[in-house]
């Protein structure tokens, strides 16, 4: 089926709150989907969200958005998942991570149920476990299964790299990895302005001279930036639907870009099987590979930490 229906650059996406419409939204600007189905239970939202799209659709490159139900993931290249419960007042976080997980199960059954070949990018939270448990139900080759990680963070981290530097964001490269969440870790080993390594830049640079340490609180504001972002207006939404806007286009695309998406590992720095992000290369069929630089000590205890905490929710919920 498959290789003529997915260069057709149809996209479902299943959840129409606020990360599924402003995902919407950043995929028709870029001109990356012919055609977007949305999925909800809640099927007057869905209808106001296609309505309100479909009426900027003259200002942007052709396309199509429509509400429909899981056989459109039958041809569909691209399938992502956003839909998930909040926390409610006095719910656990192990009884949250449960509820979802018990959710994306019965959305990647009705998934399996089309035999869809598409590439599925998890984004509820939390993404690891939820990105696990959805390749388990789906049941297809984990390349194929992934989540948005650690995508939002990395860009967060360049930002503030940038921003801290006074330099383009485009000329930094620097990865956020392991959980998507308090356990992830700057790699700073493979962090470069214009190529140069970020300690050897900020020699050079000497714009922190007389700061205590300038890198610990670029990171301490990437993983903080979340929970800012909820205090100040809520929720979080629009950095995480350029994200995903991101990711798509290396799918979609086929680019074969390096993305911090959440990917399982097998054997990779000796972890556990997990859903973590490390570098992978993103194109068509989903992950193509992982790229496992060496990392210094401090940053593989980091990383074999961040894998364990992961591990531990996996195994609270029985996955």
């Amino acid at each position: 089926m498959a290789e003529k229906n997915k260069r057709h650059s149809k996209v479902v996406v299943v959840g129409a709150g606020s990360v599924g419409a402003t995902y919407i939204y950043a995929l028709l600007q870029k001109g990356l989907a012919e055609e977007i189905v949305l999925i909800d239970i809640d099927h007057r939202r869905v209808e106001g969200e296609v309505m309100d799209l479909s009426h900027g659709l003259p200002y942007v490159p052709p396309a199509v958005v429509r509400g429909g139900d899981y056989d459109e993931c039958a041809d569909a290249g691209l399938i992502v998942v956003t839909a998930g419960a909040s926390q409610s007042p006095g719910q656990s976080r192990t009884d949250l991570v449960r509820q979802n997980a018990e959710i994306i199960k019965n959305i990647s059954l009705q998934i399996a149920e089309t035999g869809s070949e598409a590439v599925l990018v998890m984004v509820t939270n939390p993404v690891d476990t939820l990105t696990l448990v959805a390749q388990k139900h789906l049941g297809w080759p984990v390349h194929r299964v992934i989540g948005s990680g650690t995508v939002l963070d990395s860009a967060r981290f360049r930002y503030l790299i940038g921003r801290r530097c006074g330099i383009d964001v485009h000329n930094i490269h620097a990865y956020i990895l392991g959980e998507h969440g308090d356990s992830e870790f700057p790699a700073w080993s493979l962090t470069h302005v214009a190529g140069v390594a970020i300690k050897e830049y900020c020699r050079l640079c000497g714009h922190c001279n007389g700061e205590e340490n300038p890198l610990l609180d670029i990171f301490e504001e990437v993983r903080n930036s979340a929970y800012h972002i909820i205090d100040y207006k809520g929720s979080t939404f629009f950095g995480i639907g350029m994200s995903l806007s991101r990711i798509s286009g290396a799918i979609l695309r086929n680019e074969h870009s390096i993305l911090t998406v959440s990917s399982r590992v097998s054997g990779h720095y000796g972890l556990p099987e997990v859903c973590l992000s490390l570098p992978a290369v993103v194109g068509k069929e989903g992950v193509r590979r992982l790229v496992t630089p060496e990392l210094p000590s401090e940053e593989r205890d980091a990383l074999e930490r961040s894998a364990a905490t992961i591990r531990e929710t996996c195994e609270s919920i029985g996955k």
